[in-house]
């Protein structure tokens, strides 16, 4: 990626960009092309029409969006539209935690402006900005790195965390949440919830059973998995009488050791 971009830029910063923002949209658009063997050259064709690009911004002429190699219109394949693919995710997790969290949040959730990222991370804005270019930076080599390896099956990781989602709030709608818990939880698990307040695992069960007295309801809308960060985006339906009861949102970021969980934070994203 770096031989083509230099190829058609030269030894430049703009070469160097021109790779990290191609690596950008691998991340984003790698479910589209058909042939795993034919990954290699798109990445190549990539990060060369995002380098012709540059140079026709540099002369002031409108571009396209670069256009993807084998775009397959097929339904099976909404799971892997958002780079839900083995390769990019092997890449993924070679990033320390630290950088793979705020990447995940960035490019796979609706949590994914600087701010928000910033505020559900604990971390300073200008953090988030260096380790997101960090991440690009270290994507770049991963990337080739990983598509000629040997991965995880990352469409089937992803469909077991959704499963377990469902079943752990259908749990809570039966009252069964602790025993959900003490299954799939370290016992020393910790709670961070939007408030700020701390808890053990045993309080959630309860906090979990007054919304559900209170009508509210949890719905799973997404799950982005790793080995070691899991991540659930689900909507908080207020009952009809009370429509203002809660936010309509909230983010689960899990930490697993050994899968299990071992940490989560609890945070309500800004409304839109």
């Amino acid at each position: 990626m770096q031989a083509v971009a230099v190829s058609v830029l030269g030894h430049s910063h703009d070469a160097e960009d021109a790779v990290q923002e191609a690596a950008m949209i691998a991340l984003r658009r790698v479910g589209d092309v058909r042939d795993p063997d034919a990954v290699g050259p798109w990445l190549k064709m990539v990060v060369r029409n995002v380098c012709r690009a540059r140079l026709r911004k540099m002369s002031a002429v409108p571009v396209a969006e670069p256009a993807p190699l084998d775009v397959v219109p097929d339904p099976a394949e909404v799971l892997d539209r958002h780079a839900l693919r083995d390769w990019v995710w092997t890449a993924l997790e070679d990033l320390t935690p630290g950088l793979r969290l705020v990447t995940l949040l960035r490019y796979f959730t609706d949590v994914s402006s600087y701010d928000e990222i910033a505020a559900l991370c604990d971390l300073p804005v200008g953090t988030v900005r260096s380790r997101l270019h960090q991440a690009r930076t270290k994507l770049t080599d991963a990337l080739l790195a990983a598509a000629d390896g040997v991965y995880d099956d990352v469409a089937a990781m992803n469909a077991l965390h959704r499963g377990l989602a469902d079943e752990f709030m259908e749990s809570g709608r039966r009252g069964q949440l602790a025993s959900t818990i003490a299954d799939r939880w370290s016992s020393e698990a910790q709670v961070l919830w939007p408030t700020g307040k701390r808890t053990d695992s045993a309080y959630l069960p309860g906090a979990f059973d007054r919304d559900v007295s209170a009508g509210v309801r949890q719905e799973v809308v997404n799950v982005v998995a790793s080995r070691e960060v899991v991540i659930w985006e689900a909507a908080l339906i207020s009952p009809l009488e009370d429509p203002s009861h809660c936010p309509p949102s909230v983010v689960w970021v899990q930490h697993l050791d050994q899968d299990r969980v071992s940490k989560v934070r609890l945070y309500h994203p800004r409304e839109r």
